[in-house]
């Protein structure tokens, strides 16, 4: 890119404006531009009576330029040299480019001398500086984006119109027509422009701008249409004339917006005003219509009629009036949003018509529902008045009816003698029904007055039916006063039944009280005397046989009791005889008779020896179970703490340090050979327990010790001592394998003595690192952790004294290693790296050569031979350091 170019970009244009240096040396994009650029030259020139022809000799004595520049700034320059010399032009070149940088336009590799000379590309640059700054740079700070904007929401509405850039989105030529079209639509049909007909779309807006318009063509359709991307600039420079002669369209259309709003608004708020107007007018005139629809109160002579008139009413409520209610509540939200339109546009509040006003019509809305209101009473009391003629003799032919079929049979009933052969619960229960007989009849006086009483208003109100009225009423009152004349007799009659009935009652009653008790106590007696027992102790069984000597002291006041039942019964057959009282039925009150009292009675006799005699051999069981406990108790007391002692005193001799390790072994043999001699009292323990079980006596309160626990013990005895002596062997083997003295086996033994701290014979960790950084180690977490695993390799948390011993003889004793088996089976070897089978069987004994020959893996060196063995594998296989 030139310089011009890049400066005026940088000052003017947004940085991603780039036009390649190659594009603006294309021969057409030059000859757009001086076309594009004369012209714009020209339609500024013109102003002042002059124009160019060749843009890059006119402007070489700096004249026009000057001149250019006055017209399109609307200031003067300095006055111009007149003179034909060189220097001359030089000077007024010079002046023009010093006002174009006054205005903030800088000027790079520009001078007066190139413009003078004709340079092409210089000139054509200093013109696009000049259109950049007074053209387009109006439009927006940001020249170009200011420029592309304004062409795209121009363009908007054009869905086949894209502006994007100043190049090809203006190649069809619908971008330039679409301009036109938008704010002069009639120079144009668009309609009829076609997206694949890109001349005649240039051609006819340059013709319009021109003619129309004033724009000069400074392009052209065959230049734009041929170019793959036409000039940029010669295309901004064009636009720009668009948006200079539209500005002042745009100030009279947002004029005209304006008053346009502002008419709309006047507008809206004068039809809301004619809308109130005749809604209130409608509305008032509909309260007109109504008010004296509901004022007419001239009655009906007809149930039917007044109904109608109902009926109507409710149409209205239902049907006329809540259209009203919606009206009048619009009304009142038209009148306030009005109210406020006319406030916010600063226009005078809206006053209705008089009579009109929102309070008018509230108030004649007031009227018509007071109106209203006595309209539905009237018709309601009308309607009421019609019904009670009706409704009184309709009442009181269903109160006659319901009277009659209540009274229909009570005469035949109240005549009735059936307590004549009733029971005195049966007697209570006919006084009962009467009872209730009465008290219905009592409820039924109120009915009669009231037929009786609809009667005398049906006469007062002279009904049609008045005579048929009375008479049915005159028999009920008749009927009525004979039923209470029976019932005062059936009364009578069922009392004095119930007195001569109540004193068997009371002693049939008197009987049940007492036969129920005695009956249920001979019942328990028998079940307990019968009952099944369960003891397990002397003191149980010694209660039961209490408990049952009580019982028998129990039986002489019982018999009183029994005779006493049977006398009350005796009492009452002598009555019935006396008297001659029909009795149907036995005592109500019991179903328990003097025969079952005397049947029970018989057999609680007959069971209470038999009770004794198995309290008595219970007794002599129980007694037998009691020696077995004790002599179980005895043995067991002694064997259990001999067992204890036993396992404490093998314990000692496993942690103290008198006399060798032979010494100990000696001493724990003598000890397990005791301990086997004791076998037999075990066994003799056995047999008691057996005779406990088969007694199936389960505890035993004179031992805290159970044979399982004596059990359970002796095994851990036998293991103890059995465990105690194999670990004794074991440190035997291992001193003498490892060369251990028997006074370093005395100081491990102390070393693990005095940090076994529970005395549990073993250490636990924290015991065990106390105990190594006694002995001299310095070691830290990873190398301890590594010790664990040798001493504890099944992660228990705890380190025997074998697996101890098994430590420190590591430690301390000369062992042999893998290095130096592995040397020895070199030697074997002459030196090489394996070793044959025939040199293991001429070195070593037969049987430890037949077992390195069948664990040694076969020789894979490069210096292998056939049958030659890896004894290096098999030596460190023998430490654990690889998998035999």
């Amino acid at each position: 890119m030139d310089h011009y170019d890049s400066q005026q970009t940088n000052d003017y244009m947004q940085p991603e404006e780039d036009w390649d240096r190659d594009l603006l040396l294309d021969p057409a994009w030059e000859k757009q531009q001086r076309k594009t650029f004369t012209a714009w030259c020209n339609s500024h020139l013109r102003k002042a009576g002059t124009q160019i022809e060749n843009i890059e000799e006119d402007f070489r004595d700096g004249l026009k330029l000057m001149l250019l520049l006055e017209v399109i700034s609307g200031e003067r320059l300095a006055k111009p040299e007149r003179g034909k010399m060189r220097v001359h032009k030089i000077s007024n070149v010079n002046k023009a480019l010093d006002f174009i940088a006054s205005k903030g336009v800088k000027l790079v590799s520009i001078g007066a001398e190139e413009i003078v000379d004709g340079n092409v590309k210089m000139t054509l640059g200093m013109i696009w500086t000049i259109i950049l700054r007074f053209a387009i740079q109006d439009i927006s700070v940001e020249a170009k984006e200011g420029l592309l904007l304004w062409c795209q929401r121009k363009t908007a509405p054009y869905k086949n119109v894209n502006i994007q850039n100043f190049h090809i989105s203006w190649k069809d030529g619908l971008g330039f027509c679409a301009l036109i079209h938008r704010h002069r639509p009639e120079l144009i049909d668009y309609g009829k422009l076609r997206k694949d007909d890109p001349l005649t779309n240039l051609n006819t807006a340059f013709d319009v701008a021109e003619k129309y318009l004033d724009i000069p063509k400074m392009l052209d359709a065959e230049d734009i249409v041929g170019t793959a991307r036409p000039d940029e600039k010669a295309i901004m420079t064009y636009v720009s004339s668009f948006y200079h002669a539209f500005s002042g369209a745009q100030k009279a259309e947002t004029a005209a917006n304006r008053i346009c709003k502002v008419l709309a608004v006047n507008q809206e708020n004068e039809q809301l005003m004619e809308d109130y107007e005749k809604l209130a007018s409608d509305l008032l005139e509909w309260i007109r219509r109504t008010i004296p629809w509901l004022e007419n109160r001239v009655p009906e002579n007809t149930m039917h009629a007044m109904q109608q008139k109902l009926e109507d009413f409710r149409d209205y409520r239902r049907l006329h009036k809540p259209p009203k209610v919606q009206e009048k509540c619009q009304l009142e939200i038209n009148f306030n949003t009005l109210q406020t339109k006319l406030r916010l546009s600063n226009r005078p509040a809206f006053m209705p018509s008089e009579g009109r006003m929102v309070s008018d019509i509230n108030n004649a809305w007031g009227c018509l529902e007071q109106v209203e209101k006595g309209y539905e009473e009237w018709l309601l009391n009308e309607i009421r008045r019609l019904e009670r003629l009706d409704h009184l003799a309709e009442k009181f032919r269903q109160k006659a009816s319901i009277h009659e079929a209540w009274t229909d049979g009570k005469e035949a009933m109240l005549r009735q003698k059936d307590y004549e052969t009733a029971t005195l619960s049966e007697i209570k229960a006919l006084l009962k029904k009467h009872e209730a007989f009465e008290s219905d009849l009592a409820a039924h006086q109120d009915r009669v007055e009231q037929i009786a009483a609809i009667a005398q208003e049906l006469n007062e109100l002279d009904y049609y039916d008045s005579p048929s009225v009375n008479a049915r009423c005159q028999k009920i009152c008749d009927q009525w006063d004979n039923l209470g004349a029976l019932t005062q007799k059936r009364r009578e009659a069922l009392e004095r039944t119930e007195k001569l009935l109540e004193t068997i009652d009371q002693l049939y009653l008197e009987y049940a009280k007492r036969a129920a008790p005695f009956n249920n106590w001979m019942e328990g007696a028998m079940e307990d005397l019968q009952d099944t027992f369960i003891v397990h102790t002397i003191e149980e069984i010694q209660g039961l046989t209490t408990a049952h000597e009580q019982f028998k002291a129990t039986l002489p006041d019982a018999d009183k009791e029994r005779l006493a039942i049977l006398g009350i019964h005796n009492e009452v057959s002598k009555i019935v005889q006396t008297y001659h009282v029909n009795m149907a039925g036995t005592n109500p009150y019991t179903t328990i008779t003097p025969q079952e009292i005397n049947g029970k009675w018989d057999h609680v006799r007959q069971l209470v020896p038999r009770r004794d005699q198995a309290l008595t051999e219970e007794h002599a069981r129980q007694q037998h179970n009691e020696r077995l406990r004790k002599q179980f108790g005895a043995q067991a007391n002694v064997i259990g703490p001999w067992i204890q002692t036993k396992m404490e005193e093998i314990g000692r001799i496993s942690i103290e340090m008198h006399g060798t390790l032979e010494d100990q072994l000696s001493h724990l043999r003598q000890y397990e050979k005791s301990i086997v001699n004791y076998k037999p009292k075990i066994d003799q323990l056995e047999g008691d327990h057996q005779l406990i079980q088969e007694a199936l006596i389960f505890d035993n309160k004179h031992t805290n010790y159970t044979m399982e626990h004596i059990r359970v013990g002796w095994e851990q005895l036998l293991t103890t001592i059995a465990r105690t002596i194999n670990e004794v062997e074991n440190q035997i083997l291992t001193r003498d394998a490892k060369g251990i003295s028997q006074e370093q086996m005395n100081e491990f033994r102390a070393s693990f003595n005095h940090f076994d701290r529970k005395k549990t014979g073993m250490m636990d960790t924290d015991d065990f690192r106390a105990c190594l950084i006694s002995m001299g180690y310095n070691m830290g977490e990873a190398e301890f952790a590594r010790i664990m695993s040798i001493v504890d390799p099944n992660r228990l948390g705890v380190v025997t004294f074998q697996a101890f011993i098994d430590f420190m003889s590591r430690e301390t004793a000369d062992t042999d290693t893998a290095d130096q088996v592995m040397a020895s089976f070199k030697i074997l070897a002459g030196d090489k790296n394996y070793i044959t089978m025939d040199e293991l069987r001429r070195e070593l004994p037969p049987d430890q050569a037949e077992y390195c020959i069948a664990r040694m893996a076969p020789y894979t060196g490069p210096d292998s031979v056939p049958g030659a063995l890896d004894y290096m594998s098999f030596s460190t296989a023998l430490y654990g350091e690889s998998d035999l």
